[in-house]
C-alpha cells in the first residue's frame, strides 16, 4: 500500500534535481525534453478526452524507445512516473501547479514561458484524438460553448508561445505591439497556472459525463 501511495507524492527538490541531471544524460543524445518542457508537456498529455498512454509520453519525453532501455532511461522513467502521478493528482484536486521555469538565457532573470507553452502545445498535438474534433468542431460550423471555452483557456498558451500572433498575421488581423503586447503577455503569465487546471478539469468533467452516458 505504501508503494502505491508514494506514486502520488511530489518529487522532492533533490529528486527534481536528479531528474534534471538525468534528462541531460548523453545517453539521450540531446533528444530528451528539459525539466520545464516535461512539466508543460505532461500537463497537456494528462488532459484531453483521453490522456496519452504512459508508454507513449515516456518515449516523447526521453526522445526514443531505445532511451527507455538505458540505465539513465530507467532511472528517469521511475521519477517521471511519480512526477506525472503527483501532477495529475494535484490537477484533479484543482490545485494550480508551481511552474518549473528556466530563465530566458544565462544572464537573464526573466522566466522562459515560451519553452513551457510550446511543450504544452506539443502535448496537445500528440493527443490520440484532436481536442477540438472530439468536441465536434467542423470548419465553417458554428462553435459550441465548449469549443469557445477551450479556445479561451488556451489563449495564454497560444500568446506566450507566439502561436496567436502568427495566426493573427496569417488572417490579416491586428495584433498588439510594444507596451500593449507586454501587458498582454504579463496577464497571460498570471493566468497560465489557472488555465492549466481549468483545462484539465474541463476534460475531466467531459470524461466523467461520457463515462456515465455509456453506463446508462
Amino acid at each position: 500500500m505504501s508503494n502505491d501511495l508514494s506514486l502520488f507524492m511530489p518529487l522532492s527538490e533533490e529528486e527534481l534535481d536528479q531528474l534534471e541531471i538525468l534528462l541531460e544524460d548523453p545517453a539521450f543524445q540531446e533528444e530528451a525534453l528539459r525539466l520545464d518542457e516535461v512539466q508543460g508537456y505532461l500537463c497537456a498529455a494528462l488532459s484531453g478526452l483521453r490522456s496519452i498512454a504512459e508508454e507513449d509520453w515516456l518515449v516523447d519525453i526521453l526522445g526514443s524507445e531505445e532511451a527507455l532501455d538505458t540505465e539513465p532511461g530507467k532511472k528517469a522513467a521511475a521519477l517521471l512516473r511519480r512526477f506525472a502521478s503527483s501532477l495529475e493528482s494535484s490537477l484533479a484536486a484543482g490545485e494550480t501547479p508551481t511552474l518549473l521555469l528556466y530563465p530566458e538565457d544565462e544572464e537573464s532573470d526573466i522566466s522562459d514561458y515560451l519553452a513551457w507553452c510550446q511543450a504544452y502545445l506539443s502535448g496537445v498535438d500528440a493527443a490520440e484524438e484532436d481536442w477540438f474534433e472530439s468536441l465536434g468542431y467542423e470548419e465553417g460550423k458554428e462553435k459550441t460553448e465548449d469549443i469557445n471555452y477551450l479556445d479561451e483557456c488556451l489563449f495564454p498558451f497560444m500568446t506566450l508561445s507566439g502561436e496567436a500572433e502568427a495566426a493573427a498575421i496569417d488572417h490579416g488581423e491586428v495584433w498588439p505591439s510594444d507596451e500593449e503586447l507586454s501587458q498582454l503577455k504579463e496577464e497571460c503569465k498570471e493566468d497560465l497556472p489557472q488555465a492549466v487546471v481549468d483545462i484539465y478539469q474541463f476534460w475531466l468533467k467531459i470524461r466523467n459525463s461520457r463515462r456515465a452516458d455509456r453506463v446508462n
